[in-house]
């Protein structure tokens, strides 16, 4: 009796040291609750399922627990009552979707230590994050087509691409220990084609967040009876999300390039389409630097720096800036009383009168750039946008293609002297590349991008 009891504990124990973390949680929000759609994980990588509160049972959760997949409840503060019942039944948390008074938001934090809050972005808790920081405001990435076919230009010139990329950029300086989720869904309504969702997915694994999985409705109910062509984009999916999972590394590198913007959420850093996204999109690789987490080692190897944040920094951080000026720094600031409009709760994007406030210093900042090399040049990427990071002497540029459509004949020209490059893309074996030497340092050469790919430098 005594040796089943000490079998039980050490199995008890197993469980446990198995169930991933939160932070390693691969979220995806589930559309069945029969026990058996669980077969459609075989080879995925996600590992923690969102279902609605009400619609999870013992048969179901004993089935996930077998594969060691997590499920959170979905609660609302309307269905706040749902949630104990869901626990009890065997739930590994929350997932607590809209407003809640400060009180029950509390009460369910005791009720589930393993709670992930999906709030507004500005109420996101930069200054002391939980393990996930969660939001389900967000745009659906992609280029910007107008009724003829058209792109839309974007404030900078360049062809528009709705991205979350400039706000996850900033959410990760300003809680790099913490892992981003980003739970925008598809378009209702839409079949959406297999290409945004790796869009989607790439848009937040580039800059090292997670996109919450969700499937428009079509294609769910396509899977439910298994059709072949369903399967092929599901596929294709957790190819893409393998990709990315297969290089948890990539997460530490830390952002590269001569350019810094200091910025906080009061001054847009929250929302989509804002400076650092109009920069992005002219392909100049930029670092976002969070004035409550701004040192001097915040501008190493910067050359420039453009500071939004200008009525909100503290002498301390204000003697940081005139540092880096004083080793030779370009800083360039709004004008006296330059303040971006407070954003709102419910809001995303710039509105009209944000866009017309930061016109004001974004023609000196296109100025200031130029056709510089601030990290690394790109050509013929008009669809693409990137991230730069660097991890010891290794360069690594993430792309993500957000046309339905292949990109060829890439250049990439980076700033500095390297000896080997290769390109790593979804389910190919990788691709060495050969540099040459230009006026930047050296150049390589990218004969396709289907989706999303990486390229490594050292």
């Amino acid at each position: 009796m005594r040796a089943m009891r000490l079998l039980c504990l050490l199995a008890a124990a197993a469980a446990v040291l198995s169930a991933a973390k939160p932070e390693a949680w691969v979220p995806m929000r589930w559309p069945w609750a029969e026990p058996e759609s669980l077969a459609l994980l075989e080879g995925s990588r996600v590992n923690c399922l969102l279902m609605d509160a009400g619609a999870i049972t013992k048969g179901f959760l004993e089935v996930a627990k077998s594969r060691r997949v997590e499920v959170l409840a979905v609660v609302t503060s309307a269905q706040a009552g749902g949630a104990q019942a869901a626990i009890e039944r065997g739930a590994a948390g929350l997932a607590l979707r809209g407003e809640f008074a400060a009180a029950d938001r509390e009460r369910m934090r005791k009720l589930a230590p393993q709670t992930v809050e999906f709030v507004a972005r500005v109420d996101l808790r930069f200054a002391d994050p939980p393990a996930v920081l969660a939001t389900e405001q967000g745009v659906w990435p992609g280029v910007n087509v107008q009724e003829n076919d058209t792109a839309h230009a974007a404030p900078s010139g360049a062809p528009w691409i709705d991205t979350n990329s400039g706000f996850l950029r900033f959410a990760r300086a300003s809680a790099p220990e913490a892992m981003v989720w980003i739970g925008v869904e598809p378009p209702k309504g839409q079949a959406i084609p297999a290409q945004r969702y790796l869009q989607v997915i790439g848009d937040a694994a580039m800059m090292g967040a997670r996109w919450v999985i969700a499937l428009d409705g079509d294609l769910a109910a396509r899977l439910s009876r298994r059709e072949e062509k369903a399967l092929k984009i599901w596929a294709r999916i957790n190819g893409v999300l393998s990709y990315y999972e297969d290089h948890a590394e990539w997460r530490r590198g830390r952002p590269h390039g001569q350019l810094a913007v200091v910025q906080d959420v009061a001054n847009g850093g929250a929302l989509s389409g804002g400076i650092l996204d109009m920069i992005a999109v002219k392909h100049t690789p930029v670092r976002a630097v969070e004035p409550s987490r701004m040192s001097a080692s915040s501008f190493d190897d910067c050359q420039m720096a453009v500071n939004v944040a200008v009525d909100g920094l503290t002498d301390p951080q204000k003697a940081i800036l005139r540092e880096f000026t004083k080793r030779g720094g370009t800083l360039l600031t709004g004008p006296p009383g330059w303040r971006m409009p407070a954003p709102k709760r419910e809001q995303v994007t710039l509105a009209k009168e944000d866009i017309d406030k930061l016109d004001q210093i974004w023609k000196e900042v296109n100025t200031m750039t130029g056709r510089k090399n601030l990290g690394v040049r790109l050509f013929n990427v008009s669809s693409l946008l990137s991230n730069l990071t660097a991890e010891g002497q290794k360069l690594r540029l993430q792309l993500v293609n957000y046309s339905d459509y292949p990109v060829d004949s890439i250049a990439v020209h980076v700033l500095g002297t390297y000896r080997a490059a290769r390109l790593l893309r979804p389910g190919k074996p990788p691709l060495e590349l050969k540099p040459y030497e230009n006026e930047d340092g050296v150049g390589v050469d990218i004969d396709l991008i289907e989706s999303v790919a990486t390229v490594e430098i050292e």
